[in-house]
């Protein structure tokens, strides 16, 4: 308990850093994934090849890597200077929206093609059609494999210790130089980390129960 009580501004700023992170990058690969799972199932070709070639790509390189571009690289190009934390949550969103896209796009293809052919024969156009009639269909069927990647969202902001982002990753060399065990100082954090994943887990089984009602 000492090591965790007598480091509680630690455990305090890594945490709240590992929440502002998760939420801002959840919100953003969530809208990234809409679009790109879009794009996918597009009836325009340039679209459906440049969401193709997005996420075979990203989904193939480590996000330490992408991290490691927006960290290093990124404000080199000149275009806009950000922080850190900043960079971290684009690096985020850019790598988990690739996850999203495809947890969302096998959704869709759960989603009948009738219903598809029925919206567009009383006029609704494409948009229209996968807003109101196959996305929320979609989203029903994919709520754990969702909640999935969301959480793998929340241990993968640890990544960002590594470029100078205060979050749960940064506790450790933090305890070290203050001459405390890193081991235990690991046990809380995994505990810490456990507790913010109930919450996920509880939504997504609260969901299920909800729209299974209405399905």
């Amino acid at each position: 308990m000492n090591v965790l009580l007598d480091n509680l501004d630690l455990f305090y700023r890594g945490f709240l850093g590992t929440i502002q992170l998760f939420m801002i990058a959840a919100v953003g690969s969530l809208l990234g994934g809409v679009v790109l799972a879009a794009m996918r199932v597009s009836p325009v070709p340039f679209l459906r090849a440049t969401g193709a070639t997005y996420v075979n790509l990203v989904r193939n390189t480590p996000l330490t890597l992408v991290l490691f571009f927006f960290a290093l690289a990124y404000n080199r190009l000149g275009i806009v200077q950000l922080s850190y934390f900043a960079l971290a949550c684009t690096g985020l969103i850019v790598y988990t929206s690739a996850f999203v896209c495809e947890v969302l796009r096998s959704g869709i293809n759960t989603v009948p093609v009738g219903q598809g052919e029925a919206s567009r024969a009383l006029g609704f156009t494409f948009g229209q059609t996968l807003a109101t009639v196959v996305m929320p269909q979609a989203v029903r069927a994919v709520v754990p494999p969702l909640v999935s990647v969301e959480i793998a969202l929340l241990k993968n902001t640890t990544i960002a210790a590594g470029f100078s982002v205060v979050e749960a990753g940064s506790i450790f060399p933090s305890l070290s130089e203050r001459g405390y065990s890193v081991l235990i100082g690991g046990l809380w954090v995994a505990l810490g980390f456990v507790i913010l994943v109930v919450p996920l887990t509880l939504l997504q089984r609260h969901l299920e129960k909800r729209w299974s009602v209405f399905a």
